[in-house]
């Protein structure tokens, strides 16, 4: 995986916390860097982790699947976009508050996608240290200025956000699995 696409990667990932940063900065009068740095943090450290436990989930059974290595990282790739853009047509925005009892669910809900894109990079045999620290330094800088997004312009941009994430993971899927089999491996 190329540097280019380790980093739309990032973004797109990162793309559901920073619509749910959105909504965050939506609940509060005015934005502060308190709150930006506690999206950030929540946000970023559940996306850092998520493919680190995702790729040694999938290493210990991705000899068992190398045949079909490059189809499994298509179809996991195109589910995740695929329901990101599903996602960005509905309206609904989390309960406001930056506690650990508000962020630790957003945190999770938002970063699974994280966890099956770490199941595909085992299968890739990509750096996961690197990656995984990639994907949640974005995502902590994309979700602390989605506070100020929101708090700014709302709902504007959450619905554009979220279909462009989801467009460009199933566009990564299709590149694997269509370099895979140009190559003529499968």
């Amino acid at each position: 995986m190329s540097f280019l696409e380790l980093l739309l990667t990032a973004v797109s990932l990162a793309m559901d916390a920073f619509a749910v940063s959105i909504c965050k900065g939506l609940s509060v009068p005015e934005a502060d860097i308190k709150k930006a740095a506690t999206a950030g943090l929540w946000f970023g450290a559940f996306q850092m982790l998520m493919p680190i436990i995702g790729y040694f989930a999938g290493t210990s059974f991705s000899k068992f699947v190398t045949q079909i290595d490059h189809w499994i990282v298509f179809v996991i790739l195109a589910l995740i976009g695929g329901n990101m853009i599903r996602e960005a047509m509905k309206e609904s925005c989390p309960v406001p508050g930056f506690g650990a009892k508000e962020m630790f669910p957003l945190a999770v809900a938002t970063s699974i996608d994280a966890l099956a894109i770490g199941v595909s990079f085992a299968f890739l045999k990509v750096d996961i240290w690197a990656s995984s620290s990639m994907i949640g330094i974005v995502t902590f800088f994309l979700s602390a200025a989605g506070v100020y997004v929101g708090s700014v312009f709302g709902m504007k941009y959450k619905k554009s956000a979220e279909i462009a994430g989801g467009i460009v993971l199933i566009l990564i899927g299709l590149k694997v699995l269509i370099t895979h089999l140009m190559s003529g491996a499968g």
